[in-house]
């Protein structure tokens, strides 16, 4: 079995640059196969999650060419099932999103219930009552949600909370709805506004991504596009906060920095320095920072995704912190492996209660999930002596060439068999 093995107490220095955004590659991809003509979709991010939503598409007909690592053409005119069945597409939460493309598209669709992270309930309702109101008829049977429907109607909508999954999906299917949709209450992430924006270069009329109400209106047929995917907020957040748990210096590359504001204001806040550029934020942490309050809200409040992260630098920062998780309700999973580090952090209901301690120490680890799994790696590089972080399966689905980037910048972090003492040996040897 793979992990991650890291020898910890170097400061990270230097640059590394972010790839596209994994939640909005997503839904692009399922989005793609909308049109009956070619779509090129650039700056694709290579992780386990897209990987497996590729070939799900290209199980159902669409065509798929894989130009390089981060460039994909994918063309959807011979689509000839709208029945996705993949034991792999189950273990990822974007599969959903296959449900609103076919249903705009083909009026019908069957795909198996997603999966993901186990980071608390993630129900679908808003999701069902979107396609009802726009006439479809849904029902869940076999662990399948089937939608069906004889014509979609544009409808007015209202989300009860502001769901991405449901306001992606909604979107989708009412795009090639007849007459006009409103979906009030919306969630505003960028990932949101950058799917709006590549449904519209396929030729759909949708505004107000990114407000308090998107407006639709329906359109016949979607042509093919070229699209360029945002970079990745919650991989750039990523790495400004293992910046500063490692009173490094790096500059981040390829941001959009005004999705960082909620990110940045925390940093600067508990004391780090944060520089921004155009398309670049320079991160520095030169002492211990201080503590703080966070909780975690939709956009643009401080993002659910960047909540472990948060976590492990208060719980090497200076005095008491409380971060209050108001999205998913078992986020807290990874607390007692950072105890397991030294960390003294409590939990009562959807509170974590941080008392700072002066350094974490290298332990055995396992990753719960996918960003859990990044903060404990955080928490190796910042920690003393070697960490071993095991379920790296979760941390591949969202972020590329971790260890590669992570050495990139001076850390000490291999990929290796876990049974392979050879490499263990080697890689201690390496930074001893």
């Amino acid at each position: 079995m793979k992990q991650y093995i890291i020898k910890g107490g170097t400061p990270l220095r230097g640059e590394v640059v972010i790839g596209g955004a994994k939640n909005a590659a997503l839904g692009i991809i399922v989005a793609a196969i909308m049109a009956d003509e070619p779509v090129k979709i650039e700056n694709l991010p290579d992780v386990d999650d897209v990987r497996v939503l590729l070939d799900a598409i290209e199980g159902i007909g669409a065509i798929v060419e894989r130009i390089d690592t981060h460039t994909v053409r994918i063309n959807g005119a011979l689509i000839n099932d709208v029945n996705v069945d993949e034991d792999a597409i189950r273990k990822i939460r974007g599969s959903y999103y296959l449900v609103g493309a076919l249903l705009g598209k083909y009026k019908k669709a069957m795909v198996a219930l997603p999966g993901g992270c186990q980071i608390g309930s993630r129900p679908i309702d808003q999701h069902i009552k979107g396609f009802e109101q726009l006439g479809a008829e849904v029902t869940i049977h076999h662990g399948k949600i089937d939608a069906r429907a004889e014509a979609l109607v544009g409808h007015h909508i209202y989300l009860d909370c502001p769901s991405v999954g449901a306001t992606i999906n909604i979107m989708m299917a009412a795009c090639m709805a007849e007459g006009k949709t409103i979906i009030e209450n919306p969630a505003k992430e960028p990932h949101i506004v950058d799917v709006a924006n590549f449904l519209n270069s396929m030729g759909a009329n949708i505004k107000g991504a990114g407000t308090d109400a998107i407006r639709i209106r329906g359109v016949e047929s979607l042509h093919g596009s070229e699209y360029s995917i945002i970079p990745d907020q919650i991989e750039a957040g990523t790495y400004m906060l293992a910046v500063a748990a490692t009173r490094g210096d790096v500059y981040i590359k390829n941001v959009i920095p005004k999705h960082l504001e909620a990110i940045t204001a925390k940093l600067i806040e508990i004391g780090a320095q944060v520089e921004e550029f155009d398309d670049c934020v320079h991160v520095k942490a030169d002492h211990r920072l201080g503590y703080a309050n966070v909780k975690t809200m939709p956009y643009p409040g401080f993002p659910t995704d960047m909540q472990p992260q948060m976590t492990t630098l208060l719980a090497l920062s200076q005095g008491t912190s409380i971060v209050t998780e108001t999205i998913f309700e078992t986020r807290f999973k990874y607390v007692g492996e950072l105890r397991r580090m030294g960390a003294n952090i409590t939990v009562e209901g959807n509170a974590a209660f941080i008392t700072g301690v002066e350094g974490l120490t290298g332990a055995q680890v396992s990753a719960p999930d996918l960003r859990a799994g990044a903060a404990l790696v955080m928490a190796g590089l910042a920690g003393e002596g070697y960490t071993y972080v095991d379920q790296i399966q979760y941390i591949e689905r969202g972020y590329e060439n971790f260890a590669e980037k992570i050495r990139g910048m001076g850390g000490h972090m291999e990929k290796i068999d876990s049974e392979d003492e050879r490499a263990i040996r080697k890689f201690k040897m390496k930074v001893s």
